[in-house]
């Protein structure tokens, strides 16, 4: 079986004797050349035909978006970015993201000598996977002059855990007459190239949309980061969830990436909870938990949404909204970075309706109208 080559793009001579440590413990993966600056890596791309970059996003001669920008148009390939987990490296990942990046490691500001070997497993893990992608070669819009305009699966997941929902909150009874109220809800969730898939269905949303609540894998200074970019282009109001915050038409709820997002109702209004239990599936945020909490407290008042993502997290929740009598989307395979969480969804047969990522918003729109008739 043919490895993974790889080049390893980094300033730091550090990060790149560990990144080629971590990457070469993997017997799948080749760490084929590494470079200092993208002005050395373009040539290395050229004489060594690397199957994935890795990437730093800040380094001399050339800042690593520049250079992803030119690469996308050029000669489109699989990056991950080395990003800082501090609210620039937030706001340049999402930046790379939207460029066409396919997914990011973050990496500890302070004794990165001492703690990026704590992302040895998610680093190998996230570079096969970009070896999967077919990416094409991406047109600037007009409003891209230069790249300043996740996917994250959340940096902050313990590996080691592999809890179901049930560890936050019980399998829902899918006791329809207790449900108090007919406002509906959207739920969302979704992981590598999801970020912007999200923003593409924010997007197109009208400002009446029933309210919408959003996990993404993602950890924790890129969340508010990614509320408020979607904010500046989505015609509802998008913001990080706080607990106990109501939930009302026209806004978007963000699951923080350090806390699991729930639903929970209060009379006949909705209410966002977090809750700082286990990861799920490996993950916090889980998309499992927000959707068991709304099969739970809204009943056949919802609407489940699973959207590009690794792994399996969600396809087991979103079975529980459709069981629950409620509506379910799932992001067709063709449209989707990784077809991993909305497949899982499709072989359950949790997913009511599989379609391409263009089509969900006017899907969410159509059905909202129909239970409104």
């Amino acid at each position: 079986m043919r490895k993974v080559r790889v080049l390893i793009v980094d300033d730091s001579a550090l990060i790149r004797r560990m990144l080629t440590d971590i990457l070469s413990s993997d017997p799948a993966i080749e760490v084929v050349g590494t470079a200092i600056d993208p002005h050395i890596a373009r040539q290395k791309i050229k004489d060594l035909d690397p199957d994935v970059i890795t990437l730093d996003v800040e380094m001399p001669k050339m800042d690593g978006l520049s250079f992803l920008q030119k690469l996308m148009r050029l000669r489109p390939m699989p990056v991950v970015m080395i990003s800082s987990l501090t609210q620039k490296g937030a706001e340049i990942t999402l930046d790379a993201l939207s460029l066409g990046a396919i997914d990011f490691v973050g990496k500890p500001k302070l004794d990165i000598a001492s703690t990026l070997t704590d992302y040895a497993d998610e680093i190998i893990e996230k570079v096969k996977n970009a070896a999967t992608v077919k990416v094409r070669a991406r047109i600037p819009r007009d409003d891209e002059k230069s790249p300043n305009t996740p996917e994250i699966d959340s940096a902050i997941a313990d590996n080691d855990s592999k809890y179901s929902a049930t560890v936050v909150l019980q399998r829902p009874t899918f006791d329809n007459k207790k449900i108090k109220t007919t406002e509906k809800i959207i739920a969302i969730g979704a992981s590598t190239g999801g970020t912007e898939a999200i923003k593409l269905i924010l997007d197109k949303m009208p400002p009446d949309t029933p309210g919408t609540l959003i996990t993404q894998h993602i950890p924790p200074v890129f969340s508010k980061s990614f509320a408020e970019r979607v904010n500046k282009s989505s015609p509802m109001t998008v913001v990080e969830a706080t607990d106990g915050q109501l939930v009302i038409p026209g806004h978007a709820y963000v699951a923080p990436g350090d806390k699991h997002l729930l639903l929970v109702r209060d009379g006949a209004r909705y209410r966002c909870k977090l809750n700082d239990g286990p990861p799920v599936n490996r993950h916090k945020p889980s998309v499992d938990v927000l959707f068991r909490s709304v099969a739970a407290n809204a009943g056949t008042n919802a609407i489940g949404v699973i959207l590009t993502g690794m792994g399996a997290d969600g396809a087991i929740g979103l079975d529980e909204i459709k069981l629950s009598g409620s509506k379910t989307i799932a992001q067709d395979e063709k449209t989707s970075i990784v077809w991993g969480m909305p497949g899982e969804a499709v072989k359950r047969g949790a997913a009511q309706y599989v379609l391409p990522l263009e089509n969900i918003p006017g899907k969410i729109l159509s059905l909202i109208k129909d239970s409104n008739d």
